[in-house]
C-alpha cells in the first residue's frame, strides 16, 4: 500500500469549523463490513446496533490548554508555544512546539506574564519547530500548573481558522475525559452525551475506560510514498488490570467490541497477546496500523471523518477494507458530511 491510494479531494467547506450544536445529533454514516452496505443516520441511532452485554471502549484522556503565548525577551515578538509533553515535573521542563520557530534559538527567554511571573528559557532543539523548555515559575507544582491552564487555550487544530471561543472549552473534550495528558482530543468520542450514555446504559451496555494521550504525531503528515516507512511519534498509553479483564470477559462471551476512536484502537492493539486477549499496559506505543492488518480486540469502531493520506485513514482502511471506505468517503463527500475534530461519525 502506498500513501497515494488514500488520496482525495475534501472540498474545504467540508472541514468542520464549530461542532455540531448538540453532541449526539451529529450526522453518523454505518457501514456493514460484511453486506458491504452504507446507512445515513444521525449519531444518537449509534444505540440500535448494539445489545445488552456488548461493549463500548473509550479513551479517556483529557486535553489540557496546550496554546501559550510569550513574548521573546528585547524584541518582544509574540511566540505561539504549543505544549507537547512534560519531561521533567521538578525541573519543569517540556517539550514544544514554537512558531515562528525561527526567531527561536538556545538561551532565548519567553516570558508569559507582564509581571514575569511565568518565564522560560530554550535549553535545546529537538526538530524543525520543536524545542525544549525549562519554565521559571516561583512557586509549587500544583501552582505552575494552574498557572500554564489560566494561560494556556484550548489546542484546536491549526485547520480552525477562527478564534478559540469560550464554548470550545467544553465542546473539544469529551463528557468521560479523566486523566490529563492530550493535547487534541480523542475526536470520536465528543459525539457522545451524558443522554446517551444514560440511554446506553439502561440497556445494559457496559463500559471500559484505556488512556491514551493523543499528542501532535497522530496528525503528522506522512512524507513518503512507502507505508512501511513512516515512523509514528510515540504517545503514552495505560490500559488497566481491571479495564483489561471487562474486555477479555466480552471477547469471550462472544459480544460485540467497540473501539471509540483510533487513538482507543491504538492502544488496545499494542497490547493485544497472540491468543486476542488484552493485557493490562503501561508505556509508550508508536504503532502504525495499515493494510493488511488482522485487528485482535475489536470488531466494531466509531471514528471520524479524516483528511486525504493521513494515518487515521489508513487504519480505518485496514479495519473496513481499502476499497469500501473509499467508497463512503465519496457518498460522505456527495452528502456533505462534515470531516475531521468537530465532524461528523463513522460506525463501522
Amino acid at each position: 500500500m502506498k500513501t497515494s491510494d488514500f488520496n482525495f479531494n475534501l472540498p474545504d467547506h467540508l472541514l468542520a469549523e464549530h461542532p455540531c450544536e448538540n453532541r449526539d445529533e451529529a450526522k453518523l454514516m454505518v457501514l456493514d463490513r460484511k453486506t458491504q452496505t452504507i446507512e445515513h443516520k444521525l449519531f444518537k441511532d449509534v444505540i440500535d446496533y448494539f445489545n445488552e452485554d456488548d461493549l463500548f471502549i473509550f479513551n479517556n484522556t483529557k486535553v489540557f490548554p496546550a496554546r501559550l503565548y510569550g513574548n521573546k525577551e528585547k524584541t518582544g515578538a509574540k511566540i505561539e508555544v504549543f505544549l507537547l509533553r512534560e519531561l521533567d515535573k521538578e525541573a519543569r521542563v517540556w517539550d514544544v512546539l514554537v512558531d515562528p520557530a525561527r526567531k527561536i534559538r538556545i538561551g532565548n527567554k519567553l516570558f508569559f506574564t507582564e509581571d514575569e511571573s511565568l518565564v522560560a528559557e530554550v535549553i535545546d532543539n529537538t526538530t524543525s519547530r520543536g524545542r525544549t523548555l525549562r519554565f521559571l515559575f516561583d512557586g509549587s507544582y500544583e501552582e505552575f500548573r494552574a498557572k500554564l491552564t489560566e494561560l494556556g487555550e484550548t489546542p484546536l487544530p491549526k485547520y480552525i481558522k477562527r478564534e478559540v471561543e469560550p464554548e470550545d472549552a467544553e465542546r473539544y473534550q469529551t463528557i468521560y475525559a479523566e486523566i490529563e495528558g492530550a493535547v487534541a482530543a480523542p475526536t470520536a468520542g465528543l459525539h457522545f452525551s451524558k443522554h446517551l450514555m444514560k440511554r446506553m446504559e439502561i440497556k445494559g451496555i457496559n463500559f471500559a475506560n484505556v488512556t491514551l494521550h493523543v499528542g501532535l504525531g497522530t496528525f503528522n503528515p506522512i512524507e513518503v510514498e512507502d507505508l512501511s516507512k513512516h515512523k509514528m511519534e510515540c504517545e503514552q498509553a495505560i490500559i488497566s488490570q481491571n479495564s483489561a479483564d471487562i474486555i477479555n470477559e466480552a471477547i469471550e462471551a462472544n459480544r460485540r467490541v467497540c473501539a471509540v476512536g483510533t487513538t482507543t484502537m491504538r492502544a488496545i492493539e499494542t497490547s493485544v497477546s497472540t491468543n486476542r486477549r488484552l493485557s493490562a499496559y503501561e508505556g509508550w506505543t508508536n504503532k502504525f496500523i495499515y493494510p493488511p492488518y488482522d485487528f485482535g480486540i475489536a470488531n466494531a469502531m466509531i471514528t471520524n471523518f479524516h483528511t486525504p493520506k493521513s494515518t487515521l485513514i489508513m487504519m480505518i482502511a485496514a479495519f473496513a477494507g481499502r476499497d469500501f471506505v473509499m467508497q463512503a468517503y465519496e457518498e460522505a463527500i456527495k452528502h456533505e458530511y462534515k470531516f475531521y475534530s468537530y465532524g461528523d461519525a463513522m460506525l463501522i
